[in-house]
């Protein structure tokens, strides 16, 4: 991954939002909560960029959404 390029933690799927207002992100990966950005936190701690980033299957969200729709459509 590219030193330079900033990780959108939101674009993950291992990326959580909690209800703590201490540490409302989380990274479900690496197993732990924070104020900042997952990636921000995994950056400074070990000096390297978040390798554990993995997108999110949103084209496959779509398909099964638009899926589910015909099936409440089909008599």
């Amino acid at each position: 991954m590219d030193t330079d390029k900033r990780i959108n933690c939101f674009q993950c799927k291992h990326f959580f939002v909690t209800w703590d207002a201490a540490a409302p992100r989380g990274c479900r990966f690496f197993g732990f909560k924070s104020l900042q950005m997952p990636s921000i936190v995994v950056k400074n701690s070990s000096g390297r960029p978040c390798e554990a980033f993995t997108p999110k299957n949103t084209g496959a969200n779509k398909l099964a959404k638009s899926q589910h729709e015909k099936l409440k459509k089909t008599p």
